[in-house]
């Protein structure tokens, strides 16, 4: 009885931190559709997202891959872009174990605004039918890592400009970052095609 009545004094808590998350995400889109880049005016009413599910927030055991060697990623242009496995996530999602690299760009190392930067392109199993086709990406920062952990947030996953418009070099995910399950979260298909 007395755990039932701590459930019941803690509930109001629970539940406030979860609409805090799904407040803060969706906060977290809102300003992405304002401040994108690329789609401009009315046109951003055709960019659309899964609910925001606290589900596809997860903690990730990350391994770091020490000395790999650097190798040109295909883009969906001409150019290839030179990156290199920072280290790799493992979690389970869906009932299933997944495994995720984390890529480093070596151009973005030089720059002093984006040297800490990381990324995670991925394909799943909506790719090509509610999702691009051409994956989605997932940003970090090297100090989001934390005692070999790192807490993957699909609802952030967004589409490359290419989503959006032709021109541009977007690299596209290499296969071992193509997952056989379907991540429903995150940036949906642009509609404006």
């Amino acid at each position: 009885m007395k755990t039932f009545l701590l459930f019941l004094m803690l509930l109001p808590l629970f539940c406030k931190s979860q609409a805090t998350y799904e407040d803060s995400l969706n906060n977290f889109l809102k300003l992405y559709v304002q401040d994108h880049e690329v789609v401009k005016g009315e046109d951003k009413k055709m960019m659309q997202f899964f609910p925001v599910s606290k589900e596809y927030r997860i903690p990730a055991v990350f391994e770091r891959k020490e000395n790999a060697e650097w190798f040109l990623m295909n883009t969906s242009g001409s150019i290839k872009k030179e990156y290199r496995v920072y280290g790799v996530i493992t979690f389970v999602l869906n009932d299933s174990l997944v495994h995720l690299n984390i890529y480093q760009s070596k151009y973005l190392m030089t720059t002093k605004e984006y040297s800490e930067t990381l990324f995670i392109p991925f394909t799943d199993k909506t790719s090509g039918f509610e999702t691009y086709g051409g994956g989605r990406y997932i940003d970090l920062l090297i100090t989001d890592i934390r005692n070999n952990i790192y807490v993957i947030d699909f609802n952030k996953a967004y589409n490359p400009y290419c989503a959006y418009i032709t021109g541009y070099n977007c690299p596209l995910p290499p296969k071992g970052n193509d997952l056989l399950i379907a991540v429903k979260a995150g940036e949906k298909n642009y509609l404006k095609h």
